[in-house]
């Protein structure tokens, strides 16, 4: 698998608190320059993003990273920054309501954030670390009927990462039209490839130019 086809995957990301109008533009410029299939940003960033790089397609995070706003929280973001010009959503689900056994809620929760996405791209992150098997099943499940386009593994700020464990548990549980993205503690190539030949669509990453450009 070479350079070009794995960075084709790649959620380029940069969603640390701290990061900085220069830093972004730089994963920006980068995303583009490799040809990435996003560049994935806070919120804040998006409107400025879309104004200097109006060809990026800019992915952001809604309920990011705890989940546990309010539904119409997470819908006004959601329209918010497809209005500043986001492209992908990543929404984190609410896990207290999980814990709840609400799945109900989780459900039209997920549903009203794909209908204010209209036809952009909704990617549901379930942040596996916190959901025990019969759990992480439930939300394939949700994430297919609410028509959800992807189901998540993590926020990358959670206890640990993406798990191939869990990708092969997604693959048996989603349905045919969902596909899946694996983030999270994701460092090496040999991870990325592994999770594409695992059936990942996507792979959100902050260190995929590092490991496959710079690196080489």
């Amino acid at each position: 698998m070479d350079n070009s086809e794995i960075l084709a995957h790649i959620d380029h990301t940069l969603l640390e608190p701290t990061a900085d109008s220069r830093r972004i533009a730089i994963v920006c410029r980068e995303a583009l320059k490799y040809h990435a299939a996003s560049v994935c940003i806070p919120p804040c960033f998006v409107k400025r993003a879309r104004k200097n790089f109006p060809a990026l397609n800019i992915c952001t995070v809604i309920g990011f990273p705890l989940g546990y706003s309010t539904a119409q929280v997470k819908w006004f973001e959601t329209k918010d920054a497809i209005e500043n010009g986001a492209d992908e959503i990543d929404m984190v689900i609410n896990q207290a309501e999980v814990k709840n056994g609400r799945f109900s809620y989780v459900e039209k929760e997920i549903a009203l954030i794909k209908d204010a996405c209209g036809d952009k791209i909704l990617k549901v992150i379930v942040e596996t670390c916190n959901l025990n098997e019969q759990e992480k099943i439930e939300m394939c499940r949700i994430v297919t009927s609410a028509g959800a386009d992807y189901i998540k593994t993590s926020t990358g700020f959670g206890k640990a990462g993406a798990a191939i464990e869990d990708i092969r548990l997604f693959r048996k549980h989603i349905g045919e039209n969902v596909k899946i993205k694996a983030a999270g503690g994701i460092r090496s190539r040999e991870q990325l490839e592994m999770f594409l030949n695992e059936g990942c669509d996507r792979i959100g990453t902050s260190a995929a130019v590092k490991m496959l450009i710079e690196g080489d």
